[in-house]
């Protein structure tokens, strides 16, 4: 996957809207092994960045391959415009290394941090557990291709807003807010071994694009 947080100069939002619905999204999902695409909004003033962006790939080497090299060097006028406009911006090609549940959530909580890899046990049955709290519908845990993320581009080159990648994330789908309160507190992930500093954000689905013939959901 390839997960996005940034927030934009308001000046510009209407223009992001446009080109994320119209152009952006629906170029990603074009690619060969993008699954789908999703915006999601800050649902709390606290959540910073404002915006999350999910890509699902069918593979990693999709991810590092030929047909999205050349969309990331070939940016489009628009693309150009509206990224020049982002500000705090952290993009984290990813391996998903567990995933739970049944499907989709409205809500999403993600929680950004850098752990060791002997993390990766207790990281895994605390997600266990996030994924069976009620009205919780998915639990994923994710490990970032630090050289892949920090690959230069085209579409990178020159920008200013770019800011480096966690080495994990955990992203927790529900129905609603309130499931997501409760899992996943910082004591908790302390005590699993995560760094100190874990950034926690939570986000409202605002737009999806499947690409044709994708699969089922499931991270």
């Amino acid at each position: 996957m390839v997960a996005i947080w940034n927030d934009i100069v308001p000046s510009a939002r209407a223009a992001f809207y446009d080109w994320h619905i119209h152009e952006h999204i629906p170029e990603r999902v074009a690619i060969p092994g993008f699954r789908r695409g999703a915006r999601y909004v800050a649902a709390r003033k606290v959540t910073a960045p404002q915006y999350f962006t999910l890509y699902e790939a069918a593979t990693p080497e999709v991810l590092r391959g030929l047909d999205y090299a050349a969309r990331l060097n070939a940016p489009t006028p628009a693309t150009r415009q509206v990224t020049a406009q982002f500000r705090d911006t952290v993009r984290a090609m990813a391996c998903v290394v567990e995933s739970h549940g049944p499907g989709r959530g409205g809500m999403l909580l993600t929680l950004r941090f850098d752990a060791p890899d002997q993390a990766t046990g207790p990281l895994r049955a605390l997600l266990a557990a996030a994924a069976a709290a009620p009205r919780v519908t998915g639990a994923h845990l994710c490990r970032t291709d630090t050289e892949g993320s920090g690959a230069a581009t085209a579409e990178s080159r020159g920008r200013t807003d770019l800011r480096a990648p966690p080495g994990w994330f955990v992203l927790v789908e529900a129905t609603d807010a309130a499931p997501l309160a409760r899992v996943l507190p910082a004591a908790e992930l302390a005590a699993a071994g995560a760094a100190p500093g874990v950034v926690r954000g939570l986000y409202r689905l605002e737009y999806r694009r499947d690409a044709p013939g994708a699969p089922p959901d499931g991270v």
